[in-house]
């Protein structure tokens, strides 16, 4: 394997550079760093149980550590079931299933809003190599059953992957159609670790228009972890940059521990605010949340609609 790192990168750096080939660069980059990710993927496998998952992080095409995280745990569960779903995947070039599709020929759906991404998603190389079905869909809590079921995915799934920026915590209360073993929920570490909250539910949710700082949208870790509770998950940590947090069927934990909310809990550092000029402000910390506090956020313990600002 290191012979043939070797070869890749003079290939980078000589004929193809020279000659201005970036569509062949672009491929030989992607394939010097699969290879990369299997000796990091076979280390895992040597070392066997670790005791947080943020020490087997690694990035392919994910955009944080998730791919990492990912080939742990599929290799500790021993999955047999190999084949995911992905919400919100834009043209799939960064996305936390894509190493899957490649690396471990696992067969696919994924889902965008945009028909532009969906057939960028149609015209790659990786579409006609592997079994991956692209659609696309508006996801609501009322019709992802339907469109899972439609296209041939309903049953035994090995992965589940929710990222819409908005009705997630609605849209995994409502799905069951599916059985994953996997589940990553993306959640709003603005929102903290103390209070099980979610925006209330309305299907033409889009955050940016909801409040212009892009702040507002999804739902707490507790309240993804309260809802996993119901469904016979178990929180098993969330990934360093503090957006996914994972979930794994009890049934199938093995020496895997869950956690507290309070014991995975990441708060995120990246700053993606925007002013009402939509210009990046760079926000942190609970300046944050000090930003959408007029804004109004469900209550999953109390089934009260409060204010941000109202929360102790």
């Amino acid at each position: 394997m290191f012979a043939k790192i070797k070869s890749l990168l003079k290939r980078i750096v000589g004929v193809d550079l020279l000659r201005g080939r970036v569509d062949v660069l672009h491929g030989r980059v992607e394939e010097l760093k699969m290879l990369t990710a299997k000796i990091f993927i076979n280390q895992m496998k040597t070392h066997g149980h670790y005791e947080n998952i943020h020490d087997v992080e690694f990035k392919v095409f994910s955009q944080f550590g998730d791919d990492g995280i990912i080939q742990y745990l599929i290799h500790q569960l021993g999955i047999s079931t190999e084949v995911f779903i992905e919400f919100g995947v834009q043209d799939y070039f960064e996305s936390n299933t894509r190493f899957l599709l490649l690396n471990n020929n696992w067969r696919g759906l994924v889902m965008d809003c945009s028909g532009e991404h969906i057939e960028r998603i149609k015209q790659q190389d990786f579409y006609w190599r592997h079994e991956l079905t692209a659609v696309q869909c508006w996801v609501e809590r009322d019709n992802i059953n339907d469109v899972i079921r439609d296209h041939g995915f309903a049953g035994p799934l090995g992965l589940l992957h929710v990222d819409i920026d908005g009705n997630d915590y609605w849209v995994w209360e409502s799905l069951n159609v599916v059985e994953p073993d996997i589940v990553i929920m993306e959640y709003n570490s603005v929102f903290g670790d103390r209070r099980a909250i979610t925006i209330p539910y309305d299907r033409a949710f889009y955050r940016t228009k909801a409040h212009y700082s892009n702040l507002y949208w999804g739902a707490s870790l507790k309240a993804l972890c309260l809802l996993g509770e119901k469904k016979g998950y178990a929180f098993v940590g969330a990934n360093s940059n503090g957006n996914n947090a994972y979930f794994v069927k009890r049934s199938r934990l093995g020496k895997i521990k869950p956690m507290s909310v309070r014991e995975g809990y990441v708060r995120s550092k990246y700053r993606e605010s925007r002013d009402e000029a939509s210009r990046l402000t760079f926000v942190t910390g609970d300046s944050r949340l000090k930003m959408i506090e007029r804004m109004p956020v469900y209550d999953v313990e109390t089934g009260r609609v409060i204010i941000i600002g109202e929360l102790e």
